[in-house]
């Protein structure tokens, strides 16, 4: 892939909510007005993810700031799921700049969602951290995906970002109306959040590994070994 190909991939959408968000976006981007502009989105989401952190965070003194929360679980959805179908809407894309923005501000979202809810009162900081190592270790497969097959699919599974967000507030909506709900984990105190959060980090390495499988043994068979190939291909 050369630097005018970066960025021009087949998308491909394979997660549950897929369907839904390919029929609502495209129109809700075509109600925007004319003056709200893809980066304006992204911002927006940056923004959104950022709350999102500090919510977790100032749960520690309130388990009201949930509704905080789950408020801005919504608007980052909205902000980071449509500034690009904005800019495709439009016919204003730009590739390479929207690949390299979009998975970078991906990058920092996970970051501060994943140390908002370690720092919060609902899930250990260590249960937080392994998510978002493993959750960045297969966007980094996503990366050599799109360049090694030219085709971009970043949901694995039936589980993509939406469906994480789902999750998250129906976990936040849980522990405002009857509670955390405790558990005791190898003598550890804990909550459902700690629960969800091992199981996701357990679901997220076996979608990885079998994954990584996958395409090594589709890229072996495109490439046999001991095989010479011509260095122009």
């Amino acid at each position: 892939m050369n630097d005018r190909d970066l960025g021009k991939h087949e998308r491909t959408y394979r997660f549950t909510l897929a369907g839904f968000e390919q029929r609502v976006l495209p129109k809700l981007a075509r109600a925007l007005p004319d003056w709200v502009m893809p980066d304006h989105l992204t911002l927006l989401g940056l923004v959104a993810a950022t709350g999102i952190g500090a919510g977790y965070v100032a749960s520690n003194t309130s388990p009201l700031w949930l509704w905080v929360v789950n408020a801005a679980v919504v608007v980052h959805w909205f902000g980071d799921s449509l500034d690009g179908t904005l800019a495709r809407v439009r016919r204003i894309e730009r590739p390479r700049y929207g690949f390299y923005l979009d998975h970078f501000t991906d990058s920092y979202a996970t970051i501060a969602i994943g140390l908002g809810l370690g720092l919060s009162p609902y899930m250990l900081l260590s249960i937080g951290l392994a998510i978002v190592i493993i959750y960045l270790v297969m966007s980094i497969n996503v990366y050599l995906e799109t360049h090694v097959f030219k085709q971009f699919n970043f949901g694995y599974g039936f589980m993509g970002p939406t469906e994480v967000r789902v999750i998250l507030i129906a976990l936040n909506t849980t522990a405002l109306i009857v509670g955390p709900i405790p558990f005791q984990l190898l003598g550890q105190d804990a909550t459902i959040f700690d629960v969800f959060g091992i199981g996701t980090a357990v679901l997220m390495t076996i979608l990885l590994m079998s994954r990584f499988a996958r395409n090594l043994k589709t890229l072996a068979q495109l490439e046999p070994a001991g095989k010479r190939h011509d260095p122009e291909s």
